[in-house]
């Protein structure tokens, strides 16, 4: 039940948007391959990937799960991940720990938007498509071909062709029946044009190819085919319906002859050290070297406790083996070492390199740790994927007081588990605040949080994250001066503000001369300058991409003090800012929406109605309009369940935060007013 060679190890996750049959296809690899006797179904919820309680009571993959099976004596680890886009960075995460992305798309469906996203993320991966449900009745097979072409590239090349109806393949690479009638195409010009692909790579091949022609054998074609991989110089494409089992038994025997061991796909990205001074170091897959494993999983269950899956790129682990988590000083022993297969864990003797294993209980253990034996890969760390930014957000009020301390230990777990979760402290409107993908996003989020932490809440739309900046240089002087009997306070601080570039951030910048602020209370002025930029002017956010310069200042030997510069320097802050045409900005997003043509009108005036602004359209396939779209945050509210109504809830959205800009007049003068009134009412 283990594998003792790295290159009989075959890793892959299965990517693509929901709906298009991941899970039911890994049930039946798994029937087929003969590690389960019967496949589940996703209606029926006892399938091996989907076994969380969530997942069945929904009907979609929430978490990336672990199973496996042997296949012609290759080892083949497959990461079944969501489809849904508001967990689209939980499938993300899978992808360091895999040598292929083998992303699956519904022939009826076509090129949807988390297809295209699967695809740009695993670029510089080994890729592969499986248009899966050919049996599906109308599917035109020529013109979905021409569609992933067009999306993906000429390098999406079919490997095989459904016959009429999708009752079964063709195989037009191992051997070729080029007398066999397909549904589109020919064998032979498939074959030809994948062979002629792959000879690419290689001028010896080619030149022989060009001598003997269609002669060429799949062995010879082998390691310039694997290079193709890596390169992205070549993406497979074959057919499949997990219904029926038409294609399947192909598939196998691509994922064991064809795709790359862990010895053959692209090295992963591992870095020591931090931010510009980071170096690349490489990890081999030697067995006898020093262990390097990376935890792309952790999951935590309430009763069988925190469980981590990685990736092991060097090495050998066994139960015995003493493994620090990151630049931790203190190892932990394995203890017990396990396979994973669905939420089902078995002890094994020993995990080797390319391999995917699991240890529990292990508090201290986190998404995206480095393992390691040995203190020599202290500060190694790994390139994570790009994640998409969580833009939905709730605020979080607990009903029973004194639950806050439960609330942010179950925050703390969950961030743990999800790399599109994001969880803030408002302390301006004394708010939690949870961030996701979506309204699912954020629903699931909440149930976990009921069931799991036992924890009772109601929630509210967030406040919107303002921010201020300034559109013109600013002067100011402040004088701080107090006297109250003996020694007094007394501080003078000159300052300018500048503007920088949007997206820039802060600066803060000291051409004090002269001694006139001594170097001891420069950081009292610091303190200062920070305070009322996170307090803000205008409107009351904090304020971003302004230069502020100390000039000048003044200061007393007795009466000056630490509280008397930060006073001043506030101030300074405050009124050199109001000085500078102080402006409202506001968060804007991409958001991007998929309908029906028919409700293209509905939607487009929907988006106009909330001051968005369209930046594009697609037709990824007939009938159907996908439309980009600049939207400001604080107009998104209900949008979910408008776009549900307009499209008789066939439509589907996906967002990420796009940049901040000036928001109109009347919104920053609303801002403004309730600010004043705020101070008023604190006073």
């Amino acid at each position: 039940m283990t594998p003792t060679s790295v290159r009989d190890i075959r890793n892959l996750s299965l990517l693509g948007q929901s709906g298009s049959g991941k899970t039911t296809l890994l049930e039946k690899l798994l029937v087929t391959a003969g590690t389960i006797g019967a496949p589940g179904s996703v209606e029926k919820g006892d399938t091996v990937s989907d076994y969380d309680p969530q997942e069945k009571t929904l009907g979609h993959s929430l978490n990336s799960a672990l199973a496996h099976l042997e296949w012609a004596e290759h080892w083949v680890n497959i990461l079944d991940t969501p489809g849904l886009p508001d967990f689209l960075g939980r499938a993300l995460a899978t992808l360091p720990a895999v040598e292929t992305a083998v992303v699956v798309i519904n022939a009826t469906a076509g090129v949807e938007t988390v297809t295209r996203k699967v695809m740009e993320a695993a670029t510089g991966q080994c890729r592969m498509i499986v248009v899966n449900r050919i049996d599906a009745p109308g599917v035109d097979f020529a013109a979905l071909m021409e569609r992933i072409s067009a999306s993906f590239g000429k390098e999406c090349l079919p490997i095989n062709l459904p016959t009429a109806g999708g009752e079964s393949v063709i195989d037009c690479f191992f051997k070729p029946d080029y007398d066999a009638v397909p549904a589109f195409s020919s064998v032979r010009a498939a074959h030809d044009r994948i062979v002629d692909q792959v000879v690419e790579v290689d001028e010896e091949l080619m030149a022989l190819y060009l001598e003997q022609g269609e002669s060429l054998q799949p062995e010879q074609l082998h390691d310039p085919f694997e290079q193709s991989l890596r390169e992205g110089h070549l993406i497979p494409v074959c057919f499949t319906s997990a219904r029926s089992g038409a294609g399947i038994t192909e598939l196998l025997d691509i994922l064991g002859r064809l795709l790359p061991d862990p010895t053959e796909g692209n090295p992963p990205a591992f870095l020591k050290g931090e931010g510009p001074a980071a170096v690349s170091v490489n990890c081999t897959t030697d067995a006898s070297q020093h262990v390097i494993a990376h935890v792309f999983q952790v999951s935590n269950d309430p009763f069988r406790g925190k469980l981590g899956l990685f990736r092991i790129h060097q090495g050998t682990v066994t139960p015995n083996t003493q493994l620090f988590i990151g630049d931790a000083r203190k190892p932990f022993k394995v203890g017990h070492l396990l396979r994973v297969q669905g939420k089902t864990q078995t002890e094994i003797p020993v995990g080797i390199p390319g391999d995917l294993c699991a240890v529990a209980r292990i508090d201290d253990i986190h998404r995206d740790a480095v393992l390691h034996d040995s203190h020599d890969e202290d500060h190694f760390h790994l390139v994570p994927p790009a994640y998409p930014q969580p833009v939905f957000g709730l605020a979080l009020l607990p009903e029973k007081h004194g639950d806050e301390q439960k609330l942010s230990e179950a925050l703390h777990r969950l961030l743990d588990e999800d790399p599109c979760l994001s969880v803030e402290h408002n302390a301006q409107a004394k708010e939690t605040v949870i961030r996701g993908l979506g309204e699912i996003h954020l629903k699931v989020v909440l149930e976990q949080l009921k069931t799991r932490g036992n924890i009772s809440l109601s929630t509210k739309p967030p406040a919107i994250p303002y921010r201020e900046t300034i559109a013109a240089t600013g002067e100011a002087r402040y004088r701080h001066k107090k006297q109250s009997g003996g020694a007094g306070q007394f501080g003078e601080v000159a300052l300018r503000v500048e503007v920088l570039e949007r997206g820039a951030g802060i600066e803060l910048t000291d051409e004090v001369k002269g001694g006139t602020i001594p170097t001891h209370f420069m950081p009292a002025v610091e303190k200062g300058v920070r305070q009322a930029l996170a307090e803000g002017v205008m409107a009351g956010f904090p304020l971003q991409d302004i230069r502020v310069v100390a000039v000048d200042g003044k200061h007393h030997a007795v009466d000056s003090n630490e509280i008397s510069f930060v006073t001043a320097a506030r101030h300074a802050v405050q009124e050199a800012v109001l000085a500078a045409r102080p402006v409202v900005l506001e968060p804007l997003i991409t958001l991007t929406v998929r309908i029906a043509d028919e409700h293209f009108g509905g939607i487009s005036a929907e988006l106009a109605g909330r001051r968005g602004h369209v930046t594009g359209t697609d037709s990824p396939q007939p009938g159907i309009t996908e439309i980009t779209s600049q939207i400001p945050m604080a107009e998104m509210e209900g949008f979910e369940s408008r776009l549900k109504s307009i499209s008789g809830g066939d439509g589907t959205c996906s967002i990420a935060f796009s940049h901040y800009e000036a928001a109109p007049a009347e919104v920053q003068q609303r801002l403004a007013r309730e600010h004043v009134g705020k101070r008023g009412g604190e006073q």
